[in-house]
């Protein structure tokens, strides 16, 4: 799929309502991210883009020194901006701090569109492309564009195409690591279904030792979550509880997703 338009799409919104967010005159706390304020979230998904340019900008094969401050193009003058160990930054949204993350979605989003997707360069993952950074990143900013909407009202759903490409990631990509970043326990043959209620798309996960084993049709399972594709979405980013699905089977095995994959 083109992810392009859909990044450039959440950048923008992700934007408008934190700016939205910021005109109250406090950093309001983020429901679906306790820990956090909107400076919080604007912080973290700003830090993250400019992480992201560096490497695909630079065209790294290694991580970049997330300790050099010259990443992130901070301001000199950010005594009241928020810090990754300071959360929940209370108070006003520090003046530029918004800026600063448009400056950097916009520069992220002018890289991706300039460059070769295929073309190598470090992530996390086992994928090491720039193609990899360009679905993370937008798949991102849709949940963080969610998080922000969700300070001042009811949040928009995520598009569906988008939101159907997002459930598969959560089980090629995320899930897995995941698993290896919490040290999650191993599984016992855990088998869930997620059907999709407004389109096509089905999806069944077996968890058995540390496999995470994804077949994109409906089978057999213990457990089967049915809703819209944004609500799938939403619920496996551990946004949305199960009650906002249609749930069929074993409560304890949906009971024991979350450990299995562990939310970050």
């Amino acid at each position: 799929m083109d992810y392009m338009p859909h990044f450039r799409r959440e950048i923008v919104a992700f934007e408008a309502a934190v700016r939205r967010a910021a005109d109250v005159g406090e950093a309001l706390p983020v429901p679906s991210c306790p820990d956090w304020t909107v400076s919080d979230l604007v912080l973290h998904l700003g830090g993250v883009h400019r992480y992201v340019a560096a490497i695909v900008g630079n065209g790294l094969t290694a991580p970049p020194d997330v300790t050099d401050v010259t990443l992130f193009a901070l301001p000199d003058d950010r005594a009241e901006w928020p810090t990754p160990d300071s959360a929940p930054t209370h108070g006003p949204v520090p003046p530029g701090l918004v800026d600063w993350f448009a400056d950097g979605a916009g520069e992220l989003a002018a890289l991706f569109e300039s460059g070769d997707g295929d073309r190598t360069v470090w992530t996390w993952s086992q994928e090491q492309t720039v193609g990899f950074w360009l679905r993370m990143q937008t798949i991102e900013a849709a949940l963080h564009r969610w998080d922000a909407e969700s300070v001042t009202g009811p949040a928009r759903p995520v598009a569906a195409e988008l939101a159907t490409d997002a459930v598969s990631q959560v089980f090629e990509v995320m899930a897995p690591a995941r698993r290896a970043w919490k040290q999650a326990p191993p599984g016992s043959g855990e088998r869930f279904g997620y059907r999709r209620t407004d389109g096509p798309g089905a999806w069944t996960v077996l968890f058995t030792g540390d496999d995470v084993r994804l077949t994109e049709a409906a089978a057999p399972c213990d457990v089967e979550l049915a809703g819209t594709a944004s609500d799938l979405m939403l619920h496996l980013w551990h946004r949305i509880p199960a009650d906002h699905l249609e749930v069929k089977g074993d409560q304890e095995v949906l009971d024991r997703y979350f450990t299995l994959v562990p939310p970050v």
